[in-house]
């Protein structure tokens, strides 16, 4: 019989971060949270397209068809080919949580990783939760709570449930573009929206946390889409807004990304209703 020590236990969470064309940014990602939390977790990098020199050392998946080469896979295509990728592999049931991170968030040099798993663990009906940014309002609802029930949360650090997901997903067709979130809206306005309404109505929580904090280096997006290979900031976000109303008018009949917010409202209103004992969250 082998001892103890020569178990190997399993990680309880896995990170997947996307990379395009910036491996530096990447690879430092990957050895800060290697160094500090390497014992809670694994660490897949997901190269989103990028060219073959500037791929990311650490690389575990490339996609590398020509479209995504020249258009990338952006924040949720991406993750949903990582996830896809462990559930076809039969590894997703390995970890207990995925900790799905865009390489421009910033942590500080600390472990942290126990701290969001201690949350979840003292918060058993939240399915989605996100450290807080420092440049986001939502830190001021967290001053005196460290964590909250929101119906809105920006992407970019998610960490989600395995039991969430296996509620959600499209098992029968997993991919890139459809099996935890919607790929098919490429750019993704809405499409966090969207997510936090089927987690509340499938009486899953979404939280920010004021107990780890993050900022979001944008100056990548702002400075380096050359480098990235994407549209300059101002055309991607005037892309972004009008590809993400098209998707709200054709799939729910919405004219308005107020609409989409009243959408989701309802399902975090109901949330409560139905679970009372958790009021002391709600904002």
């Amino acid at each position: 019989m082998l001892s103890v020590g020569h178990i190997k236990m399993k990680k309880k969470i896995a990170t997947l971060i996307l990379n395009r064309n910036l491996p530096i940014v990447t690879e430092n990602l990957y050895e800060q949270i290697l160094k500090y939390d390497g014992n809670n977790t694994d660490i897949f990098v997901i190269e989103s397209g990028s060219d073959d020199a500037l791929k990311c050392k650490y690389s575990y998946w490339h996609a590398d068809w020509d479209e995504a080469r020249s258009h990338g896979l952006r924040y949720f295509q991406g993750m949903n080919y990582g996830l896809a990728n462990l559930y076809k592999s039969k590894k997703l049931d390995d970890y207990s949580a995925f900790f799905l991170l865009a390489n421009d968030i910033v942590f500080e040099k600390k472990p942290f990783m126990q701290d969001l798993l201690d949350v979840l663990d003292e918060h058993p009906k939240v399915g989605i939760l996100s450290p807080c940014s420092e440049d986001w309002g939502e830190k001021f609802f967290l001053k005196k709570d460290n964590v909250k029930y929101f119906w809105t949360v920006n992407p970019g650090a998610y960490l989600i449930k395995k039991e969430l997901i296996y509620d959600i997903c499209d098992k029968k067709n997993p991919s890139e573009k459809n099996f935890l979130f919607d790929g098919s809206n490429f750019r993704g306005y809405g499409v966090d929206i969207e997510m936090i309404s089927k987690s509340y109505a499938n009486e899953w929580a979404v939280a920010i946390t004021s107990k780890i904090m993050m900022n979001e280096n944008d100056s990548f997006l702002l400075e380096q889409s050359d480098l990235i290979k994407t549209e300059p900031y101002d055309e991607h976000i005037k892309l972004y807004i009008e590809e993400g109303l098209e998707w709200m008018k054709t799939k729910f009949g919405f004219n308005s990304h107020w609409s989409m917010q009243v959408y989701v409202k309802s399902f975090y209103d109901e949330f409560f209703k139905m679970n009372p004992n958790l009021l002391n969250y709600k904002i």
